[in-house]
């Protein structure tokens, strides 16, 4: 049956630093073909934009926009509507992401984020899930630096592995890279609300069935030095772990009993404890009210890097798996992880559900159980390396 719709893609947010990015890499690299539009609440940047885009190609000088605001309902259920896939940037996802959210469950409209909020996540399942199972619309949070690299590299490690019986996965994250204002915020706003996001990870916990004869965990290690990679490690409470830890539950290929174990890696230990510090201070800033407000104020949303400083910037992540009496080291690495690989992760997945041969899904899944293989396959024709680390 075709789909009827008028857009194939609608992104949200193409005014702010992220958004742009990710409006400037479908300008470049979308398919001949591809229905897109711009949505936003400003039409006067949104025209600024679109002037841009024509610059790299003349054909998008018609380039729909549309009216969209998180405040007006209705614009929602009518983007919402009208394409296929709804990209958002606009954060933080717990002020505003919700409103759009059900209005593609409710439309069965594919949706994606940037979130790494796992409170957002979480409430966004227990609100919206079955109306979107319900629908068709595949809701998949976290579809750029986090939690892309983490969740297909797993997927990636454990292919080459074909482990039958229990196996630990611990991933290793280094980097090179400046975070935006949007960032900065959602992290703030993450760690004022650890109380909270706890309560919410319970009553998700109760609420969301288990696979039946199979483990999927993830496990908070302790800082150490990794006998294999020799980097110092530090945990990392991040989202990434929740993610790859439901796809390990989504997931049979990933084994009876899998555990999943995330980290930052430093040379020194020196920088391990530097980044203990400065992770310690900006949750302690978090929980004060004044200070909070403060560094809030200090800033902006919508910033970011250069193209010059972004160009230097890079990432890597490396995983060791353990299990049948075996190790395998794989890593996942590429450029600058906060905006311009993370614009390639997010416009690649939304091109990914439009154009591939996906897994049927639906309800709020995880890029690997939404798009998987042919997920990988993209990111690896566009640049990120997945490999299988020999020595």
């Amino acid at each position: 049956m075709p789909d009827l719709r008028e857009l194939d893609l609608v992104l949200f947010g193409a005014t702010g630093f992220t958004g742009g990015l990710t409006a400037d890499y479908l300008a470049r690299h979308a398919p001949d073909g591809l229905r897109w539009g711009l949505a936003g609440r400003n039409q006067a940047k949104l025209e600024d934009v679109r002037r841009r885009l024509a610059e790299v190609d003349p054909a998008l000088a018609d380039l729909p926009l549309l009216h969209a605001d998180v405040e007006d309902a209705d614009s929602l259920a009518d983007v919402a509507g009208r394409a296929r896939v709804v990209i958002t940037t606009v954060g933080p996802y717990l002020t505003h992401g919700e409103p759009l959210v059900a209005a593609c469950a409710a439309a069965g409209t594919d949706y994606l984020d940037l979130t790494g909020e796992p409170e957002f996540v979480d409430l966004m399942y227990l609100a919206h899930h079955e109306t979107a199972a319900a629908s068709g619309a595949r809701i998949v949070h976290a579809a750029g630096f986090d939690s892309v690299p983490h969740d297909l590299g797993v997927l990636y490690t454990l292919q080459q592995f074909q482990v039958r019986g229990p196996v630990r996965v611990r991933g290793v994250v280094r980097a090179s890279a400046t975070f935006s204002g949007g960032t900065f915020h959602s992290a703030m706003t993450a760690f004022s609300r650890v109380r909270q996001t706890k309560a919410v990870t319970q009553e998700r916990r109760r609420a969301e069935p288990r696979p039946e004869g199979r483990k999927s965990r993830a496990t908070a290690g302790k800082p150490h030095k990794d006998p294999l990679l020799g980097y110092w490690l530090l945990p990392l409470p991040t989202i990434d772990p929740l993610v790859v830890a439901r796809s390990g539950a989504a997931l049979a290929s990933y084994g009876p009993d899998f555990r999943y174990s995330h980290y930052a890696g430093t040379k020194t230990l020196r920088y391990a404890a530097g980044g203990a510090v400065g992770a310690a201070a900006m949750f302690l800033t978090a929980q004060v009210p004044p200070l909070r407000r403060l560094a809030l104020d200090r800033v902006k949303q919508g910033d970011g890097p250069d193209e010059r400083r972004r160009a230097k910037s890079w990432f890597s992540v490396d995983f060791v798996a353990e299990g049948d009496g075996r190790t395998l080291h794989t890593r996942v690495s590429g450029g600058d992880p906060g905006y311009d690989e993370t614009a390639k992760m997010l416009a690649e997945a939304a091109l990914c559900l439009i154009f591939d041969d996906n897994p049927t899904t639906a309800g709020q899944v995880t890029t690997a159980q939404a798009m998987g293989d042919a997920l990988l396959a993209r990111l690896q024709a566009a640049g990120l390396r997945f490999e299988v680390v020999v020595g």
